[in-house]
């Protein structure tokens, strides 16, 4: 049976405001929290950029049933593979051991202000290849002397271990990068738009490369944006936020203010229609229902409106409860 995750949206909302979010989307049942970890949000005008490792520590103390993870943080580059370990242990013990690490090789708003290159494909999923045996060797309870291509560890160990085993989560978009995640990594994050496209090129190649490994088949963690919107303007201002997002040249760009400039120069119903637009709780359930039937063993629900607050409390009363319903009994 599938479980379902609430995104909270480190780019959108100040933190005091997301772990209200957070917390309420915990109440109303939502079985995990998912968080996304930038330096740079997507737009200058209407956004936010909170330190996530700070909030991922409020959020374990303020919740108490729910799964955390992030989704996803990058490990290659502003942040050492062995201090993300360091802060996932620490995550995992202040809540229980509920947490579970999502990692992707990154954007450039978020690591070139900072000062780093930003790589093509190839050279992010051989970091990534080695990100993961640094942090899984961590996590594991190892003293590490590692000597990588492109990072080096020196009798590191974490003296704070974590209470569970912590997951490591991969996110993956296309056959290369899933058939790493299924080599190394505990699960596949995967966004689906074509439910098809996201088995034949993603998931499938995931699942055989784990096999062909000799490794358990990996936890599918699938999610989709949606807009939860009345019309036209509505859906605009619920997507203030998130309109550079989806402009061209968006994975490389340094800089917030160039991608606003880039959408607002588009026509918004262009921007608009990248976006899964539901108008009613029932929309929103038939927009998630391909991924229940993709078979992620959890479907995470990206959502923004103009009142998220009631959002989270629709999503509670009408949509989980039909999701669950065609998930099937546990």
């Amino acid at each position: 049976m599938a479980q379902f995750a609430y995104f909270c949206g480190t780019e959108q909302f100040q933190p005091e405001v997301l772990l209200e979010h957070a917390v309420r989307a915990e109440a109303v049942g939502f079985d995990a929290l998912a968080v996304s970890d930038h330096f740079h949000p997507w737009v200058d005008d209407a956004s936010a950029s909170a330190f996530v490792w700070s909030w991922l520590g409020a959020l374990a103390i303020r919740t108490r049933r729910a799964r955390i993870a992030t989704a996803v943080t990058c490990p290659l580059f502003r942040y050492h593979p062995a201090l993300v370990a360091q802060a996932a242990a620490a995550v995992d013990r202040l809540s229980g051991g509920r947490f579970a690490l999502g990692v992707g090789s990154g954007e450039g708003i978020n690591e070139r202000p900072l000062g780093w290159e930003f790589p093509g494909p190839r050279e992010r999923r051989a970091r990534m290849a080695e990100a993961i045996a640094i942090m899984r060797r961590l996590l594991d309870g190892e003293k590490l002397d590692f000597a990588g291509k492109f990072y080096r560890t020196q009798a590191a160990r974490l003296y704070s271990p974590p209470l569970a085993r912590v997951p490591i989560w991969m996110a993956a978009g296309g056959p290369q990068s899933a058939t790493l995640a299924g080599r190394l990594a505990d699960g596949l994050i995967v966004s689906v738009k074509a439910p098809e496209d996201a088995r034949e090129q993603v998931i499938d190649p995931c699942v055989r490369a784990a096999r062909d490994a000799g490794r358990p088949k990996p936890t599918v963690v699938a999610q989709r944006w949606s807009i939860l919107a009345r019309d036209e303007g509505a859906a605009w201002q619920a997507l203030r936020a998130w309109r550079g997002l989806r402009v061209e040249g968006r994975l490389d760009e340094v800089d917030p203010s160039v991608l606003r400039a880039r959408a607002d120069a588009m026509d918004r119903r262009e921007i608009i229609g990248k976006y899964a637009w539901a108008r009613t709780a029932e929309e929103l359930v038939e927009i998630y229902r391909p991924l229940v039937e993709v078979g992620a063993d959890i479907v995470t629900v990206q959502v923004t409106s103009v009142d998220q607050d009631a959002t989270i409390g629709l999503l509670g009363e009408q949509v989980l409860p039909a999701l669950r319903r065609l998930a099937g009994p546990a």
